[in-house]
């Protein structure tokens, strides 16, 4: 049963369970971890239609993290009545959302190759008990940010190894498959967590318009801040767009850059060997000492430091 976004919403629970959310996406599943291994976290292998038409996308409760294993497609999303958000999609690329209410989606594959994707919820027990330990009493002021088409070497290392334990003889090792779920949930909290709201206030800056944002800051990093271009993308005046994205975010836009760029910059520190000085310029520092002077602001410690930790 696939939901036609023309549809009343009516027809849509507003919330439903990682297996009910199935129902309304078209496809084929390829493989289910569902077995005795898999009681943190539940995931899925799915064969996507070619082209998929406009439909409802029931909120639900678990942090969903959807990877591309095999083909490209343009993906759009947006919220109810919303403008289309579209993101080109390619092996390896992912999604990342705890959306609390319904939203639209739709795609269109390219090339010849099948468009493939894993579905993987993890456990709302675990997600808060890490959470907890992580960030003390400032989990309960605690969401994820909404990736679309995001790209993220340690997180797609960690899937290969939850996809490899799927598709093993026997559903894989619970010890192992156990491990792999909190080492996930840690990994989420660390770099995707935003501590600010439970929930985006009244009057700000839609969902929609909110990755979108995020999404041309992400592509921009090496680039100057620009507030009236980044106002842009989400068709607003510049000072509309800064109020209700502070609103929705806790960050002034320039201060969400800067995060945005040191939280790639600590990306790079760990997974590779690039210099820093070669960082810093990637996420639009010239000048090394101001870029440690940032980095240092921002993580606590300087760009060496973290690097050895």
């Amino acid at each position: 049963m696939v939901v036609d976004s023309r549809e009343d919403a009516s027809s849509v629970p507003h919330r439903t369970s990682p297996a009910g959310l199935e129902t309304y996406i078209a496809g084929r599943t390829l493989v289910s971890g569902d077995g005795p291994a898999w009681t943190d976290m539940f995931v899925q292998v799915f064969s996507r239609l070619k082209v998929q038409e406009p439909f409802l996308v029931p909120a639900v409760a678990e942090p969903l993290v959807v990877w591309v294993i095999s083909g490209q497609a343009c993906v759009e999303e947006r919220d109810l009545g919303g403008e289309w958000a579209a993101n080109t999609v390619r092996v390896g690329d992912f999604f990342l959302t705890r959306s609390p209410t319904p939203y639209e989606m739709r795609w269109r594959a390219e090339g010849a190759e099948p468009f493939q994707v894993m579905h993987l919820y993890l456990s709302v027990q675990l997600f808060e008990r890490v959470a907890g330990e992580i960030l003390g009493k400032a989990a309960s002021a605690m969401r994820l940010r909404e990736i679309s088409g995001g790209r993220d070497q340690r997180l797609s290392h960690m899937l290969e190894l939850i996809h490899a334990e799927l598709t093993a003889e026997g559903q894989g090792s619970h010890l192992f498959v156990q491990g792999l779920a909190q080492t996930l949930a840690v990994h989420l909290i660390r770099h995707y967590a935003i501590c600010d709201a439970e929930a985006r206030p009244p009057n700000a800056l839609p969902g929609a318009k909110l990755r979108r944002a995020v999404a041309f800051m992400e592509a921009n990093l090496q680039e100057p801040f620009d507030l009236a271009r980044l106002a842009q993308t989400a068709g607003m005046s510049a000072f509309h767009f800064s109020r209700l994205f502070k609103k929705a975010t806790g960050l002034s836009p320039s201060h969400y850059f800067i995060r945005q760029r040191i939280a790639k910059a600590r990306q790079l520190l760990q997974e590779t060997d690039i210099s820093i000085i070669e960082i810093g310029m990637s996420v639009g520092y010239s000048s090394p000492s101001h870029f440690a002077q940032i980095f240092r602001r921002e993580a606590g410690v300087s760009p060496s430091d973290y690097r050895r930790d």
